[in-house]
């Protein structure tokens, strides 16, 4: 392993040969395309094969591959490969399976002017936190934040300087990320991921940022996101975005710098809005947004 893969977490410990004979290593944490790691469970679909080459720059992980497609032999003798007919669904299953939950610790706090911040927690000078306000411990924050009366910090959050998190607003809690099984039961991807904050962002109250579901929830530098919004996993939001009240954020969206988002609008998961669009208020986008465009309706054009 290189240095960087050495420090990454273990969550838990599967041996791959349950899946796949003669496999003989274990299987530590989650991973993604975005960010492979060893010993790590992953998946791929169809729309993303050209994305494969991300698993050779992996080892010793098991690998659910679309059952219609003809598996690499490199990746047969990397990682430990079970093909599926739908990979996120077994991906999903690993979990369910092996009994492998991920929830915020329990953890020893300090009750500080109020406000309960767990011992391990990183605060930066000059931070105001009013009472009732809760800190996790994997919360690391800069310098000059302000976090308002019931706002709750949990998981691993990386915050810059200058921050303001207004009244009851929740960061790190999990986005819904659920599909169904043959039968119609749940299957839920545990949220290992966490949410960076740069510099400069502003959150208004009532809101609730979701952690990553395996990489990151990112809110780029000067990022401003009013009351009463919901940002789900793995969303990605670029310098300079402003995003008003009662907006729905759905999870792996994403936007340019300088985007606009009116009030009550939705953005489907997976979409993306480039550099300096506007969306109306109400709108509901299903599809890429273009740069500098302006577009409203449901759906959105």
């Amino acid at each position: 392993m290189n240095k960087e893969q050495m420090t990454d977490p273990v969550y838990f410990r599967i041996d791959a040969s349950q899946y796949v004979p003669g496999k003989d290593f274990p299987i530590l944490r989650p991973a993604s395309l975005n960010h492979p790691k060893d010993n790590a469970v992953m998946f791929i679909i169809a729309d993303y094969l050209s994305h494969a080459d991300a698993f050779l720059k992996c080892s010793s992980c098991l690998v659910f591959w679309p059952d219609t497609e003809p598996v690499p032999e490199a990746l047969k003798e990397r990682h430990a490969v079970v093909p599926s007919p739908n990979p996120k669904n077994a991906y999903c299953a690993f979990f369910r399976d092996n009994g492998i939950t991920y929830d915020p610790p329990v953890e020893e706090f300090d009750i500080i002017g109020g406000a309960c911040i767990a011992k391990t927690a990183s605060i930066g000078k000059n931070c105001r936190i009013l009472p009732g306000a809760y800190i996790g411990g994997q919360v690391e924050m800069g310098d000059d934040c302000y976090i308002g009366s019931g706002a709750r910090l949990v998981g691993e959050i990386h915050m810059g300087n200058r921050i303001t998190i207004r009244e009851n607003t929740v960061i790190g809690a999990d986005g819904l990320s659920t599909d169904r099984d043959e039968d119609g039961s749940a299957l839920t991807m545990p949220q290992f991921g966490s949410v960076i904050i740069e510099d400069d962002v502003k959150i208004g109250a009532l809101t609730v940022i979701a952690r990553g579901a395996i990489d990151q929830t990112i809110l780029r530098r000067g990022v401003k996101i009013d009351n009463s919004t919901f940002i789900s996993h793995n969303v990605v939001l670029g310098e300079d975005t402003f995003v008003v009240g009662e907006t729905i954020m759905f999870g792996s969206s994403s936007t340019g710098k300088q985007v606009f988002i009116s009030g009550n609008s939705t953005i489907r998961d997976g979409r993306r809005i480039e550099d300096g669009a506007r969306i109306g208020m109400g709108s509901v986008v299903t599809k890429n947004v273009e740069p500098h465009s302006v577009v409203k309706g449901n759906p959105a054009h």
